[in-house]
């Protein structure tokens, strides 16, 4: 039995605890980090996992890896100090890392407690195809995130568009993998996951879009280089808890922890 540990407890944590459960694998969630006085709630919700406040009572648990699922300010918080103590960290709200600076903090903590910082795919695919083109020549890549406009509030999204009025595709920004990320944390951890699997925060190109008509959160990737081209568009529809983040998130985490435990790894 694999022991795993979760920071955060949300909609995300009830979908990977969910997924492990049905999936039958060898992996457990032994314990849950959540803010200070949701500890009775999360413990009613959860059952037999351990549930705690502080980041020394979880890493107390001894867990094989602590998988971040809180959002990008928890990455800041407690990344650093998981590595440096020697357990791996799968990180989800990938945005965290075009903040450069934090990015290199996590490197060296990494370095010093000899662990690994692992990045799920999250809501999309085909990463596994940009590393691979990077290998050989990548030359470019651009991401497009279309949402339906509920899925933009809260973001910088209102001060570009009333998003109860739009009557078609509305785009919202038009940049780089790394200042989506950082503007638009909650939205945009896709962008970053492009971004580090190819040409960087800088030579990523992204553009966000309100679109109205939107049955679902639509990722569009394409990425050209010396060993040819590829495009492609999945449509995921949005976590039932949060509209700003796609289903398949959360089970992108749970493939990566039952990963641990597999004799074949895909």
């Amino acid at each position: 039995m694999t022991l795993v540990a979760l920071i955060g407890y949300g909609g995300i944590a009830h979908d990977v605890v969910a997924a492990l459960r049905q999936a039958g694998s060898g992996v457990k969630v032994g314990g849950v980090l959540c803010r200070p006085g949701r500890a009775a709630q999360a413990r009613a919700a959860l059952g037999d996992i351990a549930v705690v406040e502080t980041l020394a009572d979880l890493l107390a648990l001894r867990p094989a890896i602590v998988a971040e699922v809180a959002g990008q300010q928890a990455v800041a918080e407690h990344g650093p100090e998981v590595l440096h103590r020697g357990v791996d960290l799968l990180v989800i709200s990938v945005g965290a890392l075009a903040e450069l600076a934090l990015l290199e903090r996590l490197k060296i903590a990494a370095r010093e407690g000899k662990s690994r910082m692992l990045l799920p795919a999250g809501a999309v695919g085909g990463l596994d195809a940009i590393a691979a083109m990077r290998l050989g020549g990548l030359t470019s890549v651009r991401y497009r995130s279309r949402k339906p406009p509920a899925a933009w509030r809260g973001s910088p999204a209102e001060k570009v568009a009333d998003l109860d009025k739009l009557t078609g595709r509305t785009v919202l920004y038009r940049g780089t993998a790394g200042e989506a990320a950082l503007l638009y944390p909650e939205n945009a951890n896709v962008a970053a996951a492009v971004a580090l699997a190819g040409l960087g925060f800088d030579k990523t190109e992204v553009e966000l879009v309100a679109d109205p008509d939107a049955l679902g959160n639509v990722h569009e990737i394409e990425a050209e280089g010396a060993t040819g081209r590829f495009a492609i568009q999945l449509q995921g529809k949005p976590s039932r808890s949060n509209p700003k983040t796609s289903a398949l998130a959360a089970l992108s985490v749970a493939r990566a922890l039952i990963n641990l435990d597999a004799t074949i790894v895909i």
